[in-house]
């Protein structure tokens, strides 16, 4: 089935594009969400007069994001995981950790615009690249940090030292 992109569609095509599709994707993903419209006459007509709209809309956009990197740019971002005995985590940072962790330091950042070339699970410092448009693009870095290291180093001395006596008075 041909189709119109009416959004830009990782791997398939961008905005205006005419693609050819397989019937089920189309019927059951791209229409339902409004991502394409069936490339009828009476749709190429319309999608020629929005097309400027587009341009204007895309340039736009293009600027948003450029700010947006400017701001993420060298960033830095701590997540606290649990790990095991070799310093392999349970689990592995998700993108949805990561824009939590932006959101966090009050940067907006969709989950999806995250790109991870493989999954962290393993603790250290990351290197992630945040695509917000599809010529703009942002690096941070993720430190990874075992769950309770940081907090033990921070606060040993004065939970040890009221943890001794209160067991003291309890036996």
């Amino acid at each position: 089935m041909k189709v119109i992109l009416i959004d830009e569609i990782r791997g398939l095509g961008s905005r205006g594009d005419i693609v050819t599709v397989k019937d089920g994707y189309a019927r059951n993903f791209l229409l339902p969400k409004q991502l394409a419209r069936e490339a009828t006459p009476g749709n190429l007509k319309s999608i020629e007069q929005e097309s400027k709209k587009w341009a204007a809309l895309g340039d736009k956009e293009k600027i948003v994001a450029q700010k947006a990197a400017d701001s993420v740019k060298g960033m830095k971002i701590v997540i606290h995981k649990r790990v095991g005995d070799h310093g392999n985590l349970f689990g592995s940072v998700t993108t949805n950790d990561i824009a939590d962790a932006l959101t966090a330091k009050g940067i907006e950042v969709d989950k999806r615009r995250i790109e991870l070339a493989h999954p962290i699970k393993s603790v250290g410092t990351h290197d992630v690249e945040v695509r917000l448009h599809r010529e703009v693009a942002a690096h941070i870095q993720v430190e990874v940090i075992p769950e309770g290291k940081e907090s033990i180093v921070e606060e040993a001395p004065a939970p040890k030292a009221a943890a001794a006596p209160a067991a003291e008075a309890e036996a």
